[in-house]
């Protein structure tokens, strides 16, 4: 939708959305003709809104097209992805409270692992524990050059986040991981001439990288990926008119949610249970809640199909918490789908719904794929969820006499 469009419609109301996402949310049978990981999972709280809600299938991008998390979240956020491009490196250093500048290029970091060879042979190290990567971080943080400034900073296990700081960086730089193992790490290149500087830069970087971290198998290398340089983007403040505040554990996602200019509200612990109790801690403060669940997207890209079935059902049975604190608007989906039978993002439609009190509920008792492409939703574009749910919180006017 067109904000200054919409800008002009935002009435003021005291109501309260929320925005439960349980990251690539959508899957795949196993087997043909048997049941998604959503479908499989005991859910009787979810499957009890369902048949009180609209129900639709999202489509992040475009048909056909795979999405990354950062697109997918602006689209359910209710930004088009294609309009407003953001890259992986600027969310990974704002989501880790890196303060970006107009002389920053960001990107995301791997920890991996080498053979004698070159080759790689874990393309996450093994995922090391969150305290080793903090260890290697300060290490690759040693590195110096003239001319310009490098920050690495630990995220979370083999991540990181990677910042070069100096005039005249552009970022239009290609990928060093190739996505796969038993190749080598490919080097940074320069697809347009602005940009030939940083690419230089980042591949001296990865050189004395590779020569600090030799002995320190598994993760005796690194991967980069995601370069970008700081978006600005209209805030839900001035697009919505909402006060946002945003309940994420995961740097990523945090970082998106500051760009678009919600609070980022502290969770003590790191289970779900915990990010449920910094929703009712902060119920009073905020007009709109995004609740981000990382596990399900981490259990599809693992192969996990019993896991992401298990993280669903341990949201459903935080559920009831979530509804007596009386939300106007519900929406509960996901940024994309991720099968654990394809263990990684796909194209999927991901099932959607919305509740209020004013929706025409469906009535179809079940949250699930094919119960959702039986909605009345239909299948739509992620970016548009936000204004229907605008309108059942009674927070757009009437357009026109």
């Amino acid at each position: 939708m067109n904000f200054k469009f919409l800008r002009e419609l935002i009435v003021p109301a005291q109501t309260k959305i929320v925005l439960l996402i349980m990251d690539g949310l959508g899957g795949l049978p196993l087997e043909p003709g048997g049941k998604t990981e959503l479908e499989t999972a005991h859910k009787p709280n979810l499957d009890a809104l369902a048949a009180q809600s609209a129900l639709g299938l999202t489509v992040p991008v475009a048909p056909g097209i795979t999405p990354g998390s950062g697109p997918g979240h602006l689209a359910i956020f209710g930004y088009d992805p294609l309009e407003f491009e953001i890259g992986r490196g600027a969310l990974e250093a704002l989501g880790a409270d890196f303060e970006l500048g107009p002389d920053d290029v960001a990107a995301r970091g791997n920890f991996c692992s080498v053979d004698a060879a070159g080759l790689i042979t874990d393309r996450r190290a093994g995922r090391i524990p969150t305290e080793a990567g903090k260890e290697l971080a300060e290490l690759l943080q040693t590195i110096k050059m003239d001319g310009i400034e490098f920050f690495v900073v630990p995220v979370k296990e083999h991540r990181f986040a990677f910042v070069m700081r100096a005039p005249g960086l552009g970022d239009a730089l290609t990928e060093t991981d190739p996505q796969r193992t038993g190749v080598p790490a490919l080097p940074v290149l320069a697809t347009s001439s602005g940009s030939e500087k940083a690419a230089q830069f980042a591949n001296r970087f990865i050189e004395q990288a590779r020569k600090l971290l030799a002995g320190k198998h598994p993760a005796n290398m690194i991967l980069l990926r995601g370069f970008a340089g700081y978006p600005t983007l209209p805030t839900y403040r001035e697009v919505f008119g909402l006060r946002a505040a945003a309940i994420a554990l995961s740097g990523m996602y945090r970082g998106v949610t500051r760009l678009v200019g919600m609070e980022i509200l502290r969770i003590n612990g790191d289970a779900i249970a915990d990010e449920f109790t910094a929703l009712e801690k902060n119920w009073n403060e905020f007009d709109f809640f995004y609740l981000h669940v990382k596990r399900t997207d981490t259990c599809g890209e693992n192969g996990d199909f019993a896991g992401k079935v298990r993280v669903i059902e341990e949201v459903d049975a935080l559920m009831p918490r979530l509804m007596a604190l009386g939300p106007d608007v519900l929406i509960v989906g996901g940024d994309h789908s991720s099968p654990a039978v394809l263990k990684a993002h796909s194209w999927h439609p991901v099932p959607t719904l919305l509740y209020s009190r004013f929706v025409r509920a469906d009535g179809i008792p079940e949250f699930g794929e094919r119960a959702c492409a039986r909605g009345s939703l239909g299948v739509l574009l992620a970016k548009d969820v936000m204004p229907i749910a605008l309108a059942n919180a009674g927070r757009i006017a009437k357009y026109g006499a």
